[in-house]
């Protein structure tokens, strides 16, 4: 499995300078933390949940997530897990017929409710659980995290030689992290929990509707989640907290809720109208203006990019390739950061880009340069003469 594997040889060659490697739920925890990506969010309760990852996977879903927690009712809980069962019953057939199982269908989490749940799951699985990668913990605290991640390492323990390890995701959205006079104790206090089961934490994922929720906040396709202060400040925190290079965590982005053209726009676009010069011969194109949802999404990315998370938890189909997308890394970027690591041997500090448009100075930009290099294997690197809006479907992008 491996990122826009639905493009032709020739349209990837076209396009990437050096084209994303492959994975799957084997891949060791420091590259498959990159590869979560784009994560679809499903509700158990689906019926065609099995069918719907099948035919996405044809079109690029990379990663999904089962979701036993908001997306059911509280009266729905049991029909939920039993829904579970059959679609992993009807993954795992499937996946048996395949030439190459491990990689016939995507990464798939299950979001669970709290940790009791997951360990009723974890035995009434049974042999099916080797087709999960992890599960996904929301409204984590200090308090309820370690019973959460015991789970998973007593699991992990006992599994069997063949069985991948079981991963948990944390989610951050409760209100101790988000209140600003136990925000510092609580983070803190999570890192400490997350230190003491480090090989099995996947992602930090952030949960900004739970914390707009606290505030009664919803944002407008218009605005992004950083400009929400109160959610703002504290993704601030997050970042400062488990984004150290030290820390080694994989933080991903929190959702955004809009998608289609039924978000309107009430100011005016807030990408620039880029258009991209015709390469290997194909029209120029400049990403389209009419689909508010997509504008502010890849808006909303390329912030979070810049911030130094990677991956967001995703609610509709449309928004896979958007994400995606944004997360190839260009040209530019990826002989910086070839630059900067090959000369990381004393014998010089700094040196001119050989796009000959900035400094790189080796010391201060090698931390960037290595994270750049992790990216550049799971979402490849495009060609100087190509831009991430060439990978993004006709339908929602296209030349105007």
């Amino acid at each position: 499995m491996k990122y826009f594997d639905y493009l032709t040889k020739e349209q990837e060659a076209s396009l990437f300078y050096s084209p994303p490697v492959a994975f799957n739920q084997y891949t060791p925890k420091e590259l498959l933390a990159y590869a979560v990506g784009a994560a679809l969010y499903m509700p158990a309760t689906r019926t065609s949940v099995a069918e719907d990852i099948l035919k996405l996977r044809a079109s690029g879903l990379v990663t999904v997530i089962i979701d036993l927690e908001d997306a059911i009712g509280d009266g729905e809980v049991c029909f939920a897990e039993e829904s579970v069962v059959r679609h992993l019953s009807f993954l795992s057939a499937y996946a048996d017929n395949e030439p190459d199982p491990v990689n016939s269908i995507p990464l798939i989490f299950i979001r669970v409710r709290n940790p009791e749940q997951l360990q009723q799951l974890i035995f009434r699985l049974g042999p099916l659980i080797k087709l999960l990668t992890g599960f996904v913990f929301p409204k984590f605290t200090a308090e309820n995290g370690a019973d959460f991640f015991e789970a998973i390492a007593d699991y992990n323990s006992s599994r069997s030689y063949d069985a991948p390890v079981l991963y948990g995701m944390p989610i951050l959205e409760s209100a101790p992290i988000i209140y600003r006079e136990s925000r510092l104790d609580s983070l803190m206090a999570i890192r400490d929990l997350l230190g003491d089961y480090r090989d099995y934490v996947l992602n930090v994922r952030i949960g900004a509707t739970d914390f707009s929720s606290l505030f009664g906040l919803r944002r407008s396709p218009d605005i992004s989640i950083y400009e929400l202060a109160p959610v703002r400040d504290c993704i601030s925190e997050i970042l400062n907290v488990f984004g150290r290079v030290e820390e080694g965590y994989v933080i991903s982005g929190p959702v955004w809720e809009y998608f289609g053209n039924s978000a309107r726009r009430s100011l005016r676009p807030q990408l620039n109208p880029v258009a991209f010069d015709e390469s290997f011969g194909r029209q120029p194109r400049e990403v389209s203006r009419y689909s508010g949802a997509a504008d502010g999404l890849i808006r909303e990315v390329k912030l979070d990019k810049e911030n130094g998370i990677v991956g967001k938890t995703i609610i509709h189909p449309s928004q896979l390739r958007p994400v995606q997308a944004v997360y190839s890394v260009m040209h530019e970027e990826y002989i910086d950061a070839l630059g900067i690591i090959g000369s990381n041997d004393g014998s010089r500090g700094v040196f001119k880009s050989e796009y000959f448009n900035k400094m790189n100075e080796i010391k201060p930009h090698l931390n960037w340069a290595k994270r750049i290099i992790q990216r550049s294997l799971v979402y490849g690197v495009l060609h100087e003469e190509q831009h991430f809006a060439y990978l993004l479907p006709e339908n929602e992008y296209s030349h105007v």
